[in-house]
Formats: C-alpha cells, sequence, structure tokens
C-alpha cells in the first residue's frame, strides 16, 4: 500500500496578503476564498502566516479595532514548511511537534505550492473520525 503525500491532502489555494492589510479585510478575503488562513508577505518576502484563530485570539479578543488593526501585528512568524513529497504521517508528527495546526507546503525549489491542515489531514487518514466530519462539514450562512 502507497503511503499518502502531503501533495494528495493540502489545499492547493494560497492567498497571499501584504502585512499592511487590516483585520478586517483579512477576514473577507478569507470568506470569500473559504479558507482559514493566509500567506502574509512583507514585499517580495514572505511574512508569516495568520489564520482565522490568530485574528481573534490575538486581536478581537483583545479589543482591538479590525479596521485598523494589520495582519502584521498577529501573524505567527514561525514559518513550518514540509515538502510535498513528504508522507502524510510526517506533516502530522511535524504539527504536533511545533503545535501548530497548518503547515506551508513547497516543492523541491522551496516554492510554496499549498498549506496542509490537520483537517485536510483528518479527511484523508480518518475519514470516519469526528475531526473529519467536521472538517467536511459545509460551514453555515
Amino acid at each position: 500500500m502507497t503511503e499518502v503525500r502531503v501533495r494528495d491532502v493540502m489545499t492547493r489555494t494560497i492567498v497571499y496578503l501584504p502585512a499592511a492589510t487590516t483585520l478586517d479585510e483579512a477576514a473577507r478575503a478569507m470568506r470569500d476564498a473559504d479558507i482559514g488562513d493566509v500567506v502574509v508577505t512583507d514585499g517580495p518576502s514572505l511574512f508569516g502566516m495568520v489564520t482565522d484563530r490568530d485574528i481573534v485570539v490575538r486581536a478581537v479578543a483583545e479589543g482591538s479595532d479590525a479596521r485598523q488593526t494589520t495582519i502584521g501585528s498577529v501573524t505567527s512568524r514561525e514559518i513550518v514548511m514540509i515538502e510535498q513529497n513528504s508522507t502524510a504521517a510526517e506533516a502530522a508528527a511535524l504539527m504536533r511537534e511545533r503545535a501548530v495546526r497548518r503547515i506551508l507546503v513547497c516543492d523541491s525549489d522551496r516554492q510554496l505550492v499549498g498549506i496542509v491542515s490537520l483537517g485536510d489531514l483528518a479527511v484523508r487518514l480518518d475519514p470516519s473520525s469526528a475531526l473529519s466530519e467536521i472538517s467536511e462539514a459545509s460551514p453555515r450562512p
């Protein structure tokens, strides 16, 4: 049996936003693309990744104004990457080791090609799990 590779479970949609983007703009971009994260850039450089959870926990819960606060101020700066030909099990182990729910996926030239989330892994590796069912469910209107 062939092992499941990260490239087979990752989300290929990557939304890039500059660090100066406001939280409300980032939230709308996530909603419109039906994703929970965006890659944050600083000019041509990778700045980090911000998730919907980062926005809620690091900004909204702290009383920050979503129209004034930038995603750069709440971005997770630690960039965790995995190569697309790695196994899904290796991705899960890396998530556990680094205590993250999402990992950027790169090709052999270290170019971003996707993002793999804990939900992506659950859907593919254990489709009958509660996490898989939650991850597969459509968001409520």
